[in-house]
């Protein structure tokens, strides 16, 4: 099971005991914002896409949404979500578990800016029904990610 995935390797950093199970579905912002009893922006949802053939995850605040010219500008191509049956086979982990933890080798991830509003986030943690307090220097740390970008919308004041 994913989770399992997620729990071992959390494990190796002492920090296994800081995931959380509910028992209720945190598979959607939404339903993760109130397990958690959070804001629902503050869910770090994982976005899974494919560039050309690679996979990548943009880890992004709970209120965004992807903004298609910026993620053209930033990646060289159209927004192309993974179908459910893809994120499991080329990520690791199913769709409402989707983490930028203990992922299959190839995955590329990517944290968004929306993110930086905030001292904690939360992510998922391979589950339907888990996700971890992380500093954003902890996310930056155990999500292994590539580099910061900006391809999401809704955050901020835009005129």
């Amino acid at each position: 099971m994913s989770i399992e995935k997620v729990r071992a390797y959390f494990r190796d950093f002492g920090m296994e005991d800081r995931i959380l199970e509910f028992p209720v579905s945190s598979a959607t912002v939404e339903l993760a914002a109130q397990a958690l009893n959070c804001a629902p922006e503050r869910i770090a949802k994982t976005l899974s896409f494919l560039v050309g053939e690679r996979p990548i995850l943009i880890v992004a605040a709970g209120d965004t949404k992807i903004d298609n010219p910026r993620y053209k500008a930033r990646f060289g191509t159209k927004a192309k979500m993974l179908t459910i049956e893809q994120a499991s086979e080329l990520i690791g982990h199913a769709v409402g578990g989707v983490c930028p933890f203990a992922v299959k080798d190839g995955v590329a991830v990517y944290l968004d800016e929306s993110l930086k509003r905030f001292d904690t986030v939360y992510p998922a943690c391979g589950s339907s029904n888990s996700a971890i307090e992380l500093t954003i220097p902890e996310l930056e740390k155990y999500s292994g990610f590539e580099a910061w970008v900006d391809v999401c919308k809704g955050w901020r004041e835009e005129g």
